[in-house]
């Protein structure tokens, strides 16, 4: 038996991922002094560098902790060691000053109110006791307060908040768990809050305390309260008030789109709401994104008001993650409030969230009855994440925004410093530099001048937080967007002076390939379904099949296409795509279906002329305009106020009767231009079938679900043997679908196929512009040869 190593030894350790501005640096203080060890730690341009000098065996136990259990905030990606000589020192283990280099640094993304400064702001003896911008080194903001690195309070929007003494000692103390937490404050010297009423409203203006009880009180009267947060406002009103969340949905021109809710506790979401493990610790998590749940019909607390989220058999749940919102809700002791309020982002529809308090007064007026505002400012905007958890209890994020972002996804090749700015809808910049990639926040649509400037300023924002110098930029190849457009000027004084254009659902693919890790050297069967996307040939693409890896693709498969009459103006209707499907499937326009019904007598004269004529009647395989027209020949939605309403609600009808049979609507597969088409006429046929039957809703929607993924799971079939292929991935909007990413996935891996789904980067165009940072670094760099591609590349740098 050999006896245990107790002699004196002495190990350096470095220290890598997001381990600065998290409270590294005292938790190794700490650690070392429980253990009696000598040594030191600080931060270099390389991450943390450790040495630590004492016996044997209490070292190994040092690092074996460390690795174990880093801080709450910490994201550790390595450690490395080694031994180095024995000093034989017994000096106290210190804290040595940071190493200044231009080194990046990994800032840690906005954390939820960590327990103990929940503990203090509830404490009427505790100094912070109702401190609405309490945090520490554990919890907070990070991203949205830091204005440059390296990340020091004079490089935060807190540098016009000088320190008082007493919260000096304890950013100075590395004992104390509030040791260089830059946003650090009190009541004596940090930022105040203050409630502006609207103009003519009778409100009187409040400030502090007073201003928490008035903003509660208004919401408890059925009024509308802009509320400043960390990455920009919130418009917010009483969940349960019919009246105030329809006057929040009017005065927003919301449409039907569903609104998120805060709810005051866990509780209070039991109360509302099914939940699984999984979706109780993504709720309550330090991202703290919004967790779409099944509804709890009835509930057993606060009821929220229909019109809440019409239609939808889910709610999209959040819980507080500032002392604002805690405070909001109420102690004990104060007045009662709603236990449950709307929380949707601060800006009117189609607009990025507001951030600015100037704007905020113009931009919300007219919405909000009052601000509940404060003095520290914004230094980028970032909105509220959303998630669903899987029955398996994986997640899939729908927007990766705050709490997920600037932390780094680390890729499975190396790429040359670049930028990616993503697609027009569902906007989030990508920047990459080695063998890590950063996503910006979640801005939205870039419809208006405002969501360019938004865009702009997250993309300058990314850049300097990261420290990366983009060489070239990549862009969606559609000639229309105004991303792809910037890109064309952000180029021109870079070493690669035009924007490499990638294709828009290759891009979806390599999106997907690289999230889970695939090197590129073998290609994947990619089944891209969403609304729109350019294709190769200069037609809206939208239901592919492609084999593809990060140097080019193929089109195996496709949705057969089909007239999109009048663009945009026609997506706003599936009763006329439902229509134009009917056309090219050679199906009359009989006055019993729905779709007719839906349409007046002009309409349909208008839109058999223009089908006719070839008039403004772009071809689209696109599966999220098929999923838009089964739902209105079903009977489910006729007209869409939002995106994707049709699809939602067709889900939902379908989700009802998921189990009601096993039947399954057919597709025709034929060989066309070389590729697969996948044409959707039996399926129509046996759709109209069914409903001169009577079939209800429901069950027409569960059979088209069920009918399409048996489609996915043939032309999978067909593709790996034809190609050898084995691996799918499945990516595009379409597949937030959780039912028919369900059915897919299970009919796939039954057949031997490894299925790659999305987890932390969306499907959606959200996650679009990983996948353009890793086509256009696997282009040639400038004078380099291009080598022989293993598929067909249709992407062109311009």
């Amino acid at each position: 038996m050999t006896a245990p190593a107790t002699g004196r030894v002495r190990r350096r350790l470095t220290v890598r991922g997001t381990v600065q501005g998290v409270g590294f640096r005292p938790y190794v203080h700490r650690l070392a002094a429980d253990l009696a060890l000598a040594g030191f730690v600080g931060n270099t341009p390389d991450g943390v560098l450790i040495e630590v000098e004492g016996p044997a065996d209490d070292v190994t136990r040092f690092c074996d902790l460390l690795a174990r259990k880093p801080p709450p905030l910490a994201a550790v990606t390595g450690i490395g060691t080694e031994d180095v000589p024995a000093t034989g020192t017994t000096e106290a283990f210190a804290i040595r000053p940071s190493e200044q280099s231009t080194g990046r640094t990994q800032l840690p993304p906005d954390t939820a109110t960590c327990a103990d400064c929940l503990r203090e702001l509830a404490d009427p003896g505790d100094r912070r006791h109702r401190h609405p911008f309490l945090t520490c080194t554990h919890c907070g903001p990070r991203f949205t307060v830091a204005t440059a690195l390296p990340y020091d309070r004079a490089a935060t929007t807190m540098a016009g908040f000088p320190l008082c003494p007493a919260c000096a000692r304890e950013y100075t103390d590395p004992a104390d768990r509030r040791f260089h937490a830059q946003p650090v404050a009190c009541p004596d010297c940090g930022p105040r809050l203050r409630l502006v009423p609207a103009p003519d409203s009778g409100l009187r203006p409040a400030r502090d305390a007073d201003a928490l009880a008035a903003a509660r009180a208004l919401l408890a009267a059925g009024r509308i309260v802009a509320v400043k947060g960390l990455g920009g406002y919130h418009l917010a009103c009483d969940a349960t008030d019919a009246r105030a969340v329809a006057t929040l949905r009017a005065r927003k021109e919301r449409g039907g789109k569903a609104f998120a809710v805060m709810c005051a506790d866990l509780a209070t979401a039991e109360s509302i709401a099914h939940l699984t493990d999984a979706e109780r610790a993504a709720l309550t998590g330090p991202a703290r994104p919004i967790v779409l749940l099944r509804r709890r019909t009835p509930g057993t607390g606060p009821r929220p008001a229909d019109q809440v989220c019409p239609g939808s058999p889910h709610l999209g749940v959040m819980l507080p993650y500032t002392p604002v919102h805690t405070l909001l809700f109420g102690l004990p002791g104060d007045p009662p409030g709603p236990r449950l309020l709307v929380m949707t982002s601060g800006n009117r529809s189609g607009e990025p969230i507001v951030t600015d308090d100037g704007e905020a007064l113009t931009r919300l007026a007219g919405i909000a009855d009052a601000w509940l505002a404060h003095d520290r400012p914004i230094a980028c905007p970032c909105d509220d994440s959303l998630l669903r958890v899987r029955l398996d209890g994986t997640t899939q994020v729908l927007r990766r925004s705050r709490g997920f972002v600037p932390r780094p996804l680390t890729l499975p090749v190396p790429v040359r410093p670049a930028l990616a700015v993503g697609g027009d809808l569902k906007n989030a910049p990508c920047v990459g530099d080695g063998d890590q990639a950063w996503f910006g926040p979640h801005i939205g649509d870039l419809g208006d001048l405002a969501g360019l400037d938004a865009a702009r300023r997250a993309e300058a924002h990314l850049l300097n937080l990261t420290g990366v110098t983009p060489g070239l930029v990549a862009a969606d190849r559609h000639p229309g967007y105004h991303s792809a457009r910037w890109a064309r000027r952000r180029s021109a004084a870079l070493p690669v002076p035009a924007p490499v254009l990638v294709q828009h659902h290759h891009a979806h693919i390599a999106s997907a390939m690289a999230e889970h890790g695939l090197d590129g050297t073998t290609p994947v069967i990619g089944v891209a379904f969403d609304g729109t996307g350019y294709g190769d040939d200069g037609t809206v693409w939208g239901g592919e099949v492609l084999l593809a890896d990060y140097t080019g693709h193929r089109r195996f498969a496709h949705l057969a296409p089909a007239p999109l009459p009048g663009g945009d103006a026609g997506v706003a209707n599936p009763c006329r795509l439902a229509l134009a499907r009917l056309w090219a499937a050679g199906l009359p326009w009989d006055a019993d279906l729905p779709s007719v019904a839906a349409c007046t007598s002009g309409e349909l004269s208008l839109l058999r002329r223009q089908l006719e004529r070839d008039l403004a009647c772009v071809p689209t395989s696109s599966m999220g305009r098929l999923f838009d027209a089964v739902a209105s020949l079903a009977g489910v939605c006729h007209r869409a106020h939002y995106e994707a309403q049709a699809a939602l609600e067709l889900e939902a009808a379908a989700a009802q009767a998921r189990d009601a049979d096993a039947a399954a609507y057919p597709f025709a597969l034929t060989t066309s231009a070389g590729a697969l088409a996948c044409d959707p006429a039996p399926l129509l046929r046996a759709l109209v079938a069914d409903l001169r039957h009577g079939t209800p809703a429901p069950v027409l929607a569960a059979r088209f679900h069920r009918g399409l993924a048996r489609a996915v799971a043939e032309i999978c079939r067909r593709a790996r043997a034809a190609t050898g292929l084995s691996t799918v991935a499945l990516t595009g909007g379409v597949f937030a679908n959780g039912l028919l990413e369900q059915e897919c996935t299970a009919l796939l891996t039954g057949d031997g196929f490894t299925v790659l789904r999305h987890g932390e980067v969306p499907p959606n165009d959200g996650g679009l512009a990983l996948g353009q940072l890793m086509v256009a670094a696997h282009r040639p760099a400038p004078g380099r040869p291009r080598g022989r591609r293993a598929t067909t590349d249709s992407d062109e740098t311009e």
